[in-house]
């Protein structure tokens, strides 16, 4: 817009410029040829004569697409030849030491007309005599154009040079960002450390803005891990106690109403510890994706382990609990804890709110995925509730007011490492089912 803008004034200006130029030349070719006429003017015989010099007119003639018109003034207002009715409301009467230009109209056409004055030295024929001249004025307008034209072309080839050292300029300048912006995409999300690069002075203030920020969220990161783990101390120990302390009372002492009432508190102590375990939880996978690396995670291994720590020891005989994983190796890209925290929370729910007789565990392979299948007896989830029980606090459990962060966390865990939950409807073949998908790293994809 810049360059328009200046493009457009230097067109007007170079118009005007070319405009005045076209008159200036013109107008000395006008007032040579009005100067030779007045020169060619005599008195013979106490008359005066005019012998029109044909170079007058050839000078003229230049332009051969315009009109020539003239007149010669004695200096008693006769015309001596020429077209009487040129120049008719000028001022004749008056000497003129220098000439008069005019733009006018003559016979319905624009002409540039001069007039010229000389006195006669002879004394029978005293006064001034008057030469007027006009010219139609295509020849000038054609010169206006063409020295316009060409001054159009050399701002327009000016400008789009300009326009190119411009965006080379700009782009050369703006290097150093491009570097910097760079040096942010590939650094890792943990690194937090201060930004170390070279920049011009003008930009280093905005790296000093960037290296500010880093470290005031360095500074509540830390203190946010510091939270959650004096959280899980402070919370975690007086439940613990709690739940000891209830656990030691003596329920043969009590009335009937009073080990209601016990085995209320039991069972809301119960509750409040694990529901105070999955926000801890929660909080714990949440900050170890954004502060933790992804490494290379034996699928089998973590879930054999989270298997081994969601089953109790006191879980009834005759519920039937099976392991299956396959003799390979199957590698994915994730975080081993959050991992084994997510298969932990959804063995835990089928344990509390499916399996009746039966759970099983299965580690498998499905194309360039893995898959964690925890398979249980029970009624399962309606497919309508598929969609809300992956919401925080939403219990898979239909019929109670219930509320937990089970599956949240499993599905949370799943879209940071580029899997998903999903769940298989109980039929007549087969038993109720969630399923957590993740894919394999790309060596274990053959």
């Amino acid at each position: 817009m810049v360059l328009a803008g200046g493009a457009a004034i230097l067109m007007t200006a170079a118009w005007i410029y070319a405009k005045a130029a076209a008159d200036e030349a013109y107008d000395r070719l006008l007032q040579g040829a009005a100067i030779q006429i007045l020169d060619s003017l005599s008195v013979v015989d106490g008359k005066i004569e005019v012998n029109l010099p044909p170079s007058a007119f050839e000078l003229l003639g230049l332009a051969p697409r315009d009109k020539i018109f003239y007149r010669v003034v004695l200096p008693d207002g006769e015309t001596l030849t020429g077209y009487e009715d040129l120049a008719e409301e000028a001022d004749l009467n008056t000497p003129r030491a220098t000439p008069l230009f005019q733009t006018i109209t003559y016979r319905d056409q624009e002409v540039r007309l001069v007039i010229t004055s000389r006195a006669m030295a002879d004394q029978s024929v005293g006064g001034w005599a008057h030469v007027a001249i006009a010219q139609t004025v295509e020849a000038r307008h054609a010169l206006t154009t063409e020295l316009t034209t060409r001054a159009f072309l050399l701002v327009a080839l000016m400008s789009l040079l300009a326009l190119g050292g411009t965006i080379i300029a700009v782009r050369y300048s703006l290097r150093p960002l491009d570097a910097l912006g760079d040096t942010l995409r590939r650094r890792d999300p943990q690194d937090l450390t201060p930004l170390d690069v070279s920049v011009p002075r003008e930009l280093a203030p905005f790296v000093g803005s960037i290296n500010h920020f880093m470290r005031r969220l360095d500074e509540r990161l830390r203190l946010l891990q510091r939270f959650i783990a004096d959280s899980a101390h402070q919370i975690r120990t007086p439940l613990t106690a709690l739940s000891a302390q209830v656990s030691l009372i003596d329920e043969e002492a009590m009335a009937e109403s009073d080990r209601r009432h016990l085995s209320r508190v039991k069972s809301r102590t119960a509750e409040l510890a694990r529901f105070t375990t999955q926000l801890l939880n929660h909080a714990m996978v949440i900050h170890r994706f954004d502060s933790v690396q992804l490494s290379p995670v034996d699928l089998t291994d973590v879930a054999r382990k989270a298997f081994r720590a969601a089953v109790p020891i006191t879980i009834d005989p005759d519920t039937v609990v099976s392991f299956e994983a396959p003799d390979e190796r199957l590698t994915i890209l994730g975080d081993g804890l959050s991992l084994r925290e997510a298969i932990v929370n959804i063995i835990d729910n089928s344990l509390r709110h499916g399996t009746l007789q039966k759970l099983e565990v299965r580690i498998q392979r499905r194309g360039n995925y893995a898959q964690v299948e925890v398979e249980d007896d029970g009624p399962g989830i309606a497919p309508a509730d598929w969609q809300t029980v992956t919401k925080r606090f939403v219990s898979s459990k239909s019929g109670e007011g219930s509320s937990g962060l089970g599956f949240a966390i499993a599905a949370e865990v799943a879209a940071a490492l580029g899997g998903s939950l999903s769940f298989r409807e109980k039929t007549d073949v087969t038993d109720f089912a969630v399923v957590l998908e993740l894919p394999l790293m790309r060596e274990e994809i053959v």
